[in-house]
């Protein structure tokens, strides 16, 4: 008796060993299959690209409907460039006139006017640029003030101030120049005498400012370009500070004409840029780099532009033939759901706000023409 219990106890210990044996490799099996296929799924913000399984009408529009001016690039190598095939790209999109906004000053940018006369009359206009080295020294004022007006006896039809202004640009000592800065005010109103715009880019969107994390829009452009945050409170001073010194400056020289670029980085707040520009009407300001926050507003977007059609230009900032695509189709279409050309600007989808024929005109060509000086009119339509 006591043997036949042994052995049913050893052929009991032995099938729940085989058990828990078996149990174990599907246990292990499964999790195995379960890491490969987490890991399957697993993929980076980055390389999550999407194709949109959704149908709607629409289409590229690789032509602007109406000529234009673009208020805003950048041709760097304009004295040495080959215009000629920069204008055939420029046919190919209807755009008419093209200004650069990095013209530089004295030599270079007397080159850049002989290159444009020679080559491409009547289809590029040059603005001057400032160098603020020596801001602090005896006479800088003075002798800045007769370098712009020597750059406009040599061709140039407005000033460029560029973001390093209220950001990077300091004194010997190492002080930040603040935009507003007393020593630039003759430099304004000297713009304002000769009837030239100034466009001027100060600070950067305000969530350059923001933690980079996940909560931020342009995280990943943080990531790919760390340089680019603001948020260092020891090296920059608040997005709030950095443009209520832009503004100062806006209310100080109600007789020169200023054009804020980016919208004036309140395109995220079309609210606040229209009491911007109700306070200014000095100001105007233009499309560049901003398109994006349109294409995901239609609605109020349009409501927007029809409301301030007197007051906005087009521009685009770096020169890329095949982005324009983009522009026009959120500013002239009512397509839905289509792409953007940089991730890092927008993850998110473009939508047309299909602007009415004559406030298109405005912003492609009439607005420009009425307050940048020496645009040939007969390049755009009379009425």
């Amino acid at each position: 008796m006591i043997y036949l219990y042994s052995q049913l106890d050893l052929k009991l210990v032995t099938n729940l060993r085989l058990t828990l044996f078996l149990s174990t490799i599907i246990f292990l099996s499964l999790n195995v299959s379960a890491q490969q296929t987490e890991g399957e799924m697993t993929m980076s913000f980055e390389e999550y690209e999407p194709t949109s399984t959704l149908v709607v009408p629409g289409e590229k529009v690789v032509r602007a409907k109406y000529p234009y001016i673009d208020v805003h690039s950048h041709l760097w190598r304009m004295a040495t460039m080959d215009l000629e095939q920069t204008v055939r790209e420029m046919d190919s999109l209807n755009l008419q006139v093209l200004v650069n906004l990095s013209g530089r000053s004295g030599d270079q940018l007397k080159a850049m006017a002989d290159a444009v006369n020679e080559k491409a009359p009547n289809r590029f206009i040059i603005f001057a640029n400032i160098n603020f080295d020596g801001i602090d020294e005896p006479g800088w004022t003075e002798r800045t003030v007769a370098q712009l007006e020597e750059d406009y006896q040599n061709g140039a039809r407005g000033l460029k101030i560029f973001k390093n202004l209220g950001l990077t640009v300091t004194d010997s000592l190492g002080n930040r120049i603040q935009t507003d800065d007393p020593r630039i005010d003759p430099i304004w109103a000297k713009c304002g005498e000769l009837g030239i715009p100034v466009l001027i880019h100060t600070g950067e969107p305000a969530v350059f400012w923001d933690p980079i994390d996940e909560k931020n829009e342009r995280w990943l452009e943080m990531k790919q370009y760390p340089n680019r945050h603001r948020g260092d409170t020891t090296r920059f001073p608040s997005w709030e500070i950095v443009m209520n010194e832009q503004w100062n400056v806006f209310r100080k020289h109600p007789e020169t004409t200023f054009i804020n670029a980016h919208f004036g980085w309140m395109a995220n707040d079309l609210e606040r840029l229209g009491q911007h520009l109700d306070e200014f009407p000095n100001v105007y300001t233009e499309t560049a780099a901003i398109i994006a926050e349109l294409g995901r507003q239609p609605r109020f977007a349009k409501e927007f532009f029809i409301k301030y059609q007197d007051r906005i230009l087009f521009g685009k900032d770096t020169y890329r033939p095949h982005e324009f695509h983009t522009y026009f189709r959120v500013l002239e279409s009512d397509d839905e759901y289509f792409d953007y050309f940089r991730k890092r600007h927008a993850f998110w989808k473009m939508y047309g706000i299909n602007l009415p024929d004559e406030v298109l005109k405005k912003v492609y060509y009439k607005n420009a023409l009425r307050i940048i000086p020496d645009i040939d009119p007969s390049l755009f339509p009379t009425d």
